[in-house]
């Protein structure tokens, strides 16, 4: 049983013993972790919820661990990903930092400096995750509105009366009334400034919360 709250973590490195010490290292630390021998078994194995931090060398047969960073933007989550280097590879390391990684680290490597960055990246992907999350949950409400759903509700945000959203879309005050509730009712809030709240706290821009 895991004595910590983390996640699990993956180690993606085409040198057996390197990953096999780093598995047991982390194992040792009361950390579930995953050990992949190249960057395309991690992906076929891969989805974003299963890892919550993910150590990629940089240099592997086939494809790269810079080219599965790239991979791997495309899924809507990213958890944080620490780079190992050797000595020539600190600058492919530091343009993937200035790409998104969460850090790197040169070989060879102490335990306690590993665990250490590793650690924080667990407990950054904690906080970056529940924010993804919540932001997520928000966007599937706003996709289940109509067009004019959207319409009304960036009026809505902007301060605009019922009688003023009606002159402004020439639709009648009793439309803009029911177009109003049936926003508030599957966006889960009853207000308005319910709803600014609700967008702002998933970083969702109110002046374009559909977009």
């Amino acid at each position: 049983m895991k004595a910590n709250n983390f996640g699990r973590i993956a180690i993606v490195d085409d040198d057996d013993a390197l990953r096999d010490a780093l598995a047991w290292l982390f194992s040792t630390r009361d950390h579930e972790v995953q050990a992949f021998a190249s960057a395309e078994l991690f992906l076929a194995d891969y989805a974003p919820e299963r890892f919550s931090c993910l150590i990629l060398d940089v240099r592997m047969p086939g494809m790269s661990g810079t080219e599965l960073f790239e991979r791997l933007k495309e899924y809507a989550y990213t958890p944080p990903v620490v780079f190992l280097t050797g000595h020539g590879d600190v600058p492919m390391a530091v343009a993937a930092l200035k790409g998104g990684a969460a850090d790197f680290i040169e070989k060879p490597f102490s335990d306690n400096e590993i665990v250490d960055l590793v650690e924080n990246c667990l407990r950054a992907d904690t906080a970056r995750r529940n924010q993804w999350q919540a932001r997520h949950a928000v966007e599937i409400r706003l996709s289940t509105l109509t067009p004019r759903e959207r319409e009304v509700m960036k009026l809505i945000l902007t301060g605009r009366l019922n009688k003023q959203i009606a002159d402004d879309l020439s639709i009648s005050m009793k439309t803009v009334e029911v177009h109003r509730a049936r926003i508030l009712e599957k966006m889960h809030v009853k207000t308005a400034m319910e709803l600014a709240a609700l967008l702002r706290d998933a970083q969702i821009d109110t002046n374009n919360p559909t977009e």
